[in-house]
This record gives structure tokens, C-alpha cells and sequence, in this order.
């Protein structure tokens, strides 16, 4: 069993299983798939599997959401754990806070939804591939 974690934050319940769906579906037991419906629940997650020695290494997250946007859970995740690929997935999101997080969270990717599964697959192993090199 892998310790590597793909966690995705989204506060519409479709979205989070349709991505842990996709996922797994691509990747298999290649990683671990956690969900979270909001940032509070994210940070919590986060701080459970990094105390049990997981490695947390892709978030995708939603932008517009209740409590905290996106970019800036973004940026808070990247403050603690820099080498985490981040990716923004919104419907919303307007291009200052695209700007935002990609300056102040090193946002590899921005996906748009509708998103299709080949860009998220592809930003995700791209993202990866980028972390791999450093």
C-alpha cells in the first residue's frame, strides 16, 4: 500500500466523487484518494495523514467555496508543505486570483470546469514530473 495521497477539496459532493472516481479509476491503489468539502476539513485531513506519515502530493482544489476561496487555501498550503503540487479547479475563479495563487501558492495548474479527465490527468503527472526534477 502507497503513503501518497491525492486529496481534493470541493464543497459539492458531485465533484469530489466524480474526481475520486476518475482517479482511481486511472491510477489504481497507485495513490491514496482522500475528499474533503471544505478547507477546515482539508487542514484536518492534512494534519492526520502527515501524523501518520502519509505524503500528501497533489491537492486539487475548488476555488469558490464557503469560507475560504480557493487561491488562499492554496497559498496557506503552500506555506507549510511547498512541495505539494497545487491545482485550481473552478468554474468561477477570476483571473486576479488565478494570478494570486500562482505567485503566492506555486500553482501548477488551473482547470476549468467542466473539466475533462486528460487535463486533469495530465496536470496532475506534469505536476508531478515538475517536483520529481527539483
Amino acid at each position: 500500500m502507497t503513503n501518497r495521497v491525492i486529496l481534493c477539496v470541493d464543497d459539492e459532493k458531485i465533484v469530489l466523487n466524480s474526481l475520486k472516481t476518475q482517479l482511481r479509476e486511472k491510477y489504481a491503489d497507485l495513490f491514496n484518494y482522500e475528499i474533503a468539502e471544505n478547507a477546515d476539513d482539508a487542514f484536518e485531513i492534512i494534519e492526520d495523514l502527515v501524523g501518520e506519515g502519509f505524503d500528501i502530493i497533489v491537492i486539487v482544489s475548488d476555488w469558490l467555496m464557503p469560507g475560504i476561496k480557493g487561491d488562499e487555501f492554496l497559498i496557506k498550503i503552500h506555506q507549510q508543505f511547498p512541495k505539494i503540487v497545487t491545482i485550481l479547479l473552478t468554474g468561477h475563479a477570476d483571473e486576479k486570483a488565478i494570478q494570486k495563487a500562482k505567485d503566492f501558492a506555486n500553482l501548477h495548474k488551473c482547470l476549468r470546469k467542466p473539466w475533462s479527465e486528460a487535463e486533469l490527468f495530465n496536470a496532475i503527472e506534469t505536476g508531478l514530473k515538475s517536483t520529481s526534477e527539483n
